[in-house]
């Protein structure tokens, strides 16, 4: 005879859900609407990690570190209310950087819905601008599917963030358990077939450019490219540009990989945007900080953009030639239907623009005549001292663009950092899930002493999970970018930017996280070598010039034509 279905309350459907998920660590904080799923957990223990952060957004970034390194959904718990709110700002911040996210929040009784009871927030309509899919719900019946959809909504497509609240009497509430993964949802298109017409047409622009440019992005990453795209320049001998979050999509070594776009990206090839004849977006959106002034910008060139999502189509530039579909199978069409060819004369332009940045921008980062230390020459000995092989995660502001130019990559999926939400606060609680991602790998965290302050609280997660991040804070007392637009356009006018700081490391080793000050050149090899041998968690606050500027930089819109070299 068979046996009967076994029945489980709606809590412990919630984990055996995420089990069924290869769901293997969580980050949250637990509260009073969520505590019977917490109490569920408490019995899984060696089949799930759960991390503690001391605050929800740090759950929710920490979540986002796990997931870039992953390409797995992040998963992450807060209570109802306050609890609720505080992911908002992680939420939005993966909804725009295209971060997959397992938000699962609890609520009050469904009877109570709708009174103001007690940590009763309406996070549905609050998370609805800022997440892919998100879902209430009121039944334990529910749970499984609505998991099972969560996933499949953030990890296929342009991935994305997706919040299922939970009502507490449906998580008291028993069913007979079974769980089917999502394999497909009516009316959901996470992909379309890439258009072999459309590849043909741009194979044949791309064979007729004298000056092409490539463009990539983030989604080569996330459609795991890093081969088709290496295939594709080395067949077409295009120059490479990638994007912030394109960071070591391709080696910083590769020949044809020519640095950064954006507004404190590379001279090359903001410059020679405007002079190219084609542009070849791959995986971005046209981001202003890419851009600049979009009526200025890539006047003399045809388009193609190789994208997933049809919304980023023609919304800031005009493609002449659209290619809708995962990147992975349209470079590999288009490298099988390009000719082969190089373009030396054209990169070696790139080149002459690089001697020409570093005359004037990095050989002073690098090699300061001034006494004080300099960001850049503190990210780049780093960045050698880990054999240019560590994962590096950004906070946001001056480190994080010095750390993008200075930092270098040998392989994929080591930059983690908040690109378009621009979210201060980021660095610490994501290096805690990039770590735990890769406990292989170093991590590195760069972080300003304005953005650590944000989230200080999370170096007791840092400590109590024995995480061996290093964190290297860049402290120049000053809230460094602001501070440096004010000096720039606003006649140094220093509005509320100076900060009175803390005693950092006595903070870290309140912590029991061992740290060191660095205030010489003279001590600085030292403390880096120091950092990185040590075993646990480490704190290296490095002091720097107080009004230590990044350039280059293009204006707030400017042409990209119009990037300054100098003050």
């Amino acid at each position: 005879m068979n046996k009967a279905p076994v029945k489980i309350t709606g809590s412990e459907a919630v984990i055996l859900s995420l089990i069924a998920e290869g769901v293997d660590t969580i980050f949250g904080y637990p509260g009073g609407a969520i505590m019977p799923i917490y109490d569920a957990l408490y019995d899984y223990d060696k089949k799930i990690t759960h991390i503690l952060t001391r605050h929800e957004q740090g759950a929710a970034h920490a979540a986002e570190g796990y997931a870039k390194i992953t390409g797995k959904a992040g998963v992450c718990f807060a209570t109802s209310g306050p609890g609720a709110t505080n992911l908002v700002t992680g939420i939005a911040d993966a909804m725009i950087d295209s971060i997959p996210l397992v938000c699962i929040t609890g609520q009050v009784t469904s009877p109570l819905l709708g009174t103001d009871a007690f940590q009763e927030s309406d996070v549905i309509s609050i998370s609805m601008p800022i997440t892919k899919w998100n879902y209430q719900v009121t039944s334990p019946d529910e749970i499984p599917w609505v998991i099972a959809q969560a996933f499949f909504i953030a990890q296929t497509g342009r991935p994305g963030p997706v919040l299922i609240d939970i009502t507490k009497d449906a998580q008291f509430g028993e069913i007979e358990f079974e769980y089917k993964k999502c394999k497909k949802i009516r009316s959901y298109i996470p992909e379309y077939p890439v258009d072999p017409f459309k590849v043909k047409e741009a194979a044949d622009l791309i064979d007729q450019a004298k000056k092409p440019l490539l463009l990539l992005g983030q989604g080569v990453i996330i459609a795991k490219a890093e081969k088709e795209l290496q295939a594709f320049v080395e067949k077409t001998g295009i120059p490479a540009a990638w994007t912030l979050l394109g960071l070591s999509a391709l080696p910083t070594d590769h020949p044809l990989n020519v640095g950064m776009l954006g507004m404190h990206g590379n001279y090359g090839p903001n410059i020679k945007t405007n002079e190219a004849d084609l542009i070849i977006a791959v995986g971005m959106r046209f981001d202003d900080r890419v851009t600049g002034k979009v009526s200025a910008y890539a006047r003399d060139a045809r388009i193609i953009h190789l994208e997933i999502d049809p919304a980023e189509i023609n919304k800031i530039i005009k493609a002449d030639v659209a290619i809708l579909g995962d990147a992975r199978k349209s470079l590999k069409m288009l490298t099988s239907n390009v000719k082969q060819n190089e373009h030396k004369q054209w990169l070696q332009e790139f080149r002459d623009a690089d001697k020409v940045e570093f005359k004037k921008v990095i050989e002073k980062d690098l090699h300061p005549v001034k006494k004080g230390l300099t960001m850049g020459e503190v990210v780049r000995l780093v960045s050698e001292k880990t054999s240019d092989d560590a994962i590096l995660v950004t906070d946001v502001g001056q480190q994080q663009m010095i750390a993008a130019r200075y930092f270098k990559f040998k392989r994929s999926r080591s930059c983690v950092t908040s690109g378009g939400l621009g979210t201060m606060g980021y660095g610490l609680p994501a290096s805690m899930g990039a770590q735990l991602a890769a406990m292989d790998r170093t991590v590195v965290a760069f972080i300003g002493d304005g953005g650590f302050q944000m989230t200080i609280q999370e170096l007791g997660t840092i400590a109590q999970n024995k995480l061996p991040v290093k964190i290297i804070l860049l402290n120049n007392n000053f809230l460094g970018m602001v501070r440096q637009w004010q000096q720039l356009f606003f006649e140094k006018r220093y509005s509320f930017t100076e900060l009175v700081n803390p005693d950092f490391i006595m903070i870290a080793k309140g912590f029991g996280i061992e740290g060191h000050k660095v205030e010489s050149r003279d001590e600085l090899a030292g403390g880096v070598q120091k950092m990185i041998d040590h075993q646990g968690p480490y704190l290296l606050e490095v002091v720097v010039e107080k009004e230590d500027n990044v350039f280059p930089m293009v204006p707030s819109g400017a042409s990209v034509s119009h990037v300054m070299l100098e003050p």
